[in-house]
């Protein structure tokens, strides 16, 4: 199962790349809990929660993030910011769905600005 995340985050940092995003940690671990990509579009910082699936039989890969789930984020995202003094710079909540299908092709869906 971490495989498959790890997987996706390749992915999803591969394709934030190829559309010029520069990227600045992965996994960032908090008390509050773990981003896993964070990225800077130009001057925005950007918290990045991605979602592998292989089927749908759970939902699509955004359906898998919960109000919970982005609460940590949020929670996890404002102590990056606070512990690197930035906290008066723009920042956003993306994610990456990333969908497989059974010959192992990837589509990728990047939600920017993510809410619940």
């Amino acid at each position: 199962m971490r495989q498959k995340g790890l997987d996706g985050e390749a992915l999803a940092a591969e394709y934030l790349k190829g559309i010029g995003y520069k990227l600045v940690s992965k996994n960032f671990h908090s008390r509050f809990g773990e981003i896993d990509l964070i990225v800077l579009d130009k001057t925005t910082i950007v918290f990045v929660e991605v979602k592998l699936r292989t089927n749908r039989l759970f939902g699509t890969p955004l359906e898998a993030i919960t109000y919970s789930k982005l609460e940590k984020i949020k929670k996890t995202a404002l102590y990056f910011l606070t512990v690197n003094n930035l906290a008066n710079k723009p920042y956003r909540l993306d994610a990456i769905e990333i969908e497989r299908n059974n010959l192992g092709e990837n589509s990728i869906n990047h939600v920017k600005n993510i809410t619940l």
